[in-house]
C-alpha cells in the first residue's frame, strides 16, 4: 500500500509548504494509534514508504504513509495477515495496470475460511466447557464429598 517516490522526485511546491506536509515516525505513529515500533516495521517490510530525512536525520512521512496505515488497518479488521498484505502490496506496486480487487477477493476468501475453522473450534471448545461443567457440577459448586483430583494417584496414595 506504499509508494516509492520520494519527496525528493517531487516538483511541486516550495520547500517550506513540503515541510508542512511530512510527519515524523512520531507524529505518524500519534495520529494512526500505531507504536512507533508498527511504524518502523510497516516501512522495513515495504507497507509505507519515507519521504526522506529531515536535517536532524529523522525520519519523515507524507500524507500517503496515512493513507497506507488507513488501508493496513482496514485490511487487518478484515481477518487479512501482514504477509499477505505484503503480497497484496507487491501486485498492486507491481502491477499497477492489473485490477486489484480480484487479488483481495481472494485473500477475503482465505480469511473468512480461517476464520469459520476458527469458529468451529471455539464452538467445540465451548461444548467441551458445557460436558465439563455437566461432570463435574458438584465438585465445581463446592459440594462435600465431590472431588475433582479423586483420579490422582498421588492423591490416591495419602488416602490409603
Amino acid at each position: 500500500m506504499g509508494h516509492q517516490e520520494t519527496r525528493a522526485e517531487e516538483t511541486a511546491g516550495s520547500a517550506s509548504e513540503a515541510a508542512c506536509d511530512l510527519m515524523t515516525v512520531g507524529e505518524l505513529a500519534r495520529r494512526t494509534g500505531l507504536s512507533i515500533k508498527t511504524v518502523r516495521e510497516y516501512e522495513a517490510l515495504g507497507l509505507i514508504y519515507s519521504a526522506g530525512r529531515s536535517e536532524a536525520n529523522y525520519r519523515l512521512f507524507d500524507e500517503s504513509a496515512l493513507w497506507c496505515v488507513r488501508m493496513i488497518g482496514n485490511l487487518r479488521s478484515l481477518g487479512l495477515t501482514i504477509k499477505e498484505i505484503r503480497g497484496l502490496t507487491e501486485v498492486y506496486l507491481g502491477a499497477p495496470q492489473e485490477p486489484i480487487g480480484p487479488h483481495l477477493a481472494e485473500l477475503v476468501e482465505g480469511a473468512e475460511r480461517r476464520i469459520e475453522e476458527r469458529i468451529a473450534e471455539l464452538e467445540g471448545i465451548r461444548e467441551r466447557i458445557r460436558g465439563f461443567r455437566r461432570e463435574y457440577a458438584a465438585a465445581l459448586a463446592g459440594e462435600p464429598g465431590a472431588d475433582l483430583t479423586a483420579e490422582d494417584p498421588r492423591r490416591r496414595s495419602d488416602r490409603a
